[in-house]
């Protein structure tokens, strides 16, 4: 007598085990990618500290942020850090905005103060929710919201817009975005610095489609980046592997589609050199997707460089001053 329902059940059971043993496939021997960004720039330039604050979230971790406060009847711009980066990152850019705004710039959970970091997310989505709550705090009765990033922030930006805490926002600012891995705009690794451990990347994925999250702790993808960046002053220290649920939280959903045709009105600026990504087919992709977009590209500017290029501040204050 046979059991074909053995059979079945088998074949069940075998897909997690053998998606747990993807997820729990050693890294690589090469520890990161080498390359594919220019920090020269970047770390050359100097700016004037901003005052530094905290916020105590809802579950009593401590929210480093830097602020600047704008004239009367200005906007809030909150504004989002890259990939291992920190807030210090927009140092120069958010002394330039706050001719016209409130800035505000935290370093998401995970990123920057050595004291003040926890190393992780505890869950998907965590990162939105955490600017939901800084958003409450910091935004006057009435006043307008920005959202603003830069790469895998611009990437959370687009994330926010699809996401429950939507309404927050009256509009966005992406600099250079990652939108997705399979996205027309992605270059290979992101342009060489990123090394990805694409075997458990899958199998991770595989048992959260079976609602199975015990592994998400697991690291995915390193960073390749100078010791000048990693001995930051003030403690601030870059970060350089994420795991899965914080990768998975610091981009667009895998409907990435679905999250850019839910932004608000929005400026996307990129440098027309961008070693990361193809900045030419950002309009030609998010158009087809929303009517709610201006673009500007940047000759002469790579990926890092579009942050603190004169352009850039000069084409954001004219967006934010033209915000009805």
């Amino acid at each position: 007598m046979s059991f074909p329902w053995l059979a079945v059940f088998g074949g069940f059971a075998a897909a997690p085990a053998a998606a747990a043993v993807m997820a729990l496939w050693p890294w690589p021997k090469a520890r990161a990618a080498k390359g594919g960004l220019d920090f020269t720039q970047t770390l050359a330039a100097r700016h004037a500290a901003l005052p530094m604050a905290r916020l105590t979230l809802r579950d009593g971790t401590a929210q480093a942020f830097r602020w600047a406060a704008g004239p009367q009847g200005g906007p809030l711009v909150v504004m989002i850090h890259g990939s291992g980066w920190h807030g210090m990152q927009f140092e120069g850019l958010a002394a330039e905005l706050s001719a016209v705004a409130d800035v505000v710039v935290p370093d998401l959970r995970g990123h920057g103060l050595a004291p003040l970091r926890r190393g992780d997310v505890d869950y998907i989505g965590q990162f939105e929710d955490d600017l939901a709550e800084l958003i409450a705090a910091r935004a006057k009765p009435g006043q307008k919201v920005i959202l603003l990033g830069h790469s895998s922030g611009g990437g959370l930006v687009v994330r926010f817009a699809g996401g429950a805490h939507r309404d927050l926002i009256a509009a966005a600012v992406i600099l250079a975005p990652f939108l997705h891995h399979s996205a027309p705009t992605m270059r290979k690794n992101s342009g060489g610095w990123a090394s990805v451990n694409l075997r458990r990347m899958i199998g991770l994925s595989i048992l959260n489609s079976l609602r199975i999250t015990g592994l998400n702790h697991l690291p995915v993808i390193r960073f390749a980046m100078p010791d000048a960046v990693l001995a930051g002053p003030l403690g601030a220290t870059a970060t350089l592997e994420y795991s899965y649920r914080l990768n998975l939280s610091f981009a667009p959903r895998a409907n990435w589609q679905k999250d850019v045709a839910a932004l608000p009105p929005f400026l996307l600026v990129a440098g027309q050199q961008d070693e990361a990504f193809v900045a030419d087919r950002y309009e030609e992709v998010l158009s087809r997707l929303t009517s709610n977009g201006r673009y500007r590209l940047i000759d002469g500017v790579g990926h890092l460089g579009v942050v603190d290029a004169p352009q850039t501040a000069e084409v954001l204050r004219e967006f934010i001053g033209g915000l009805e």
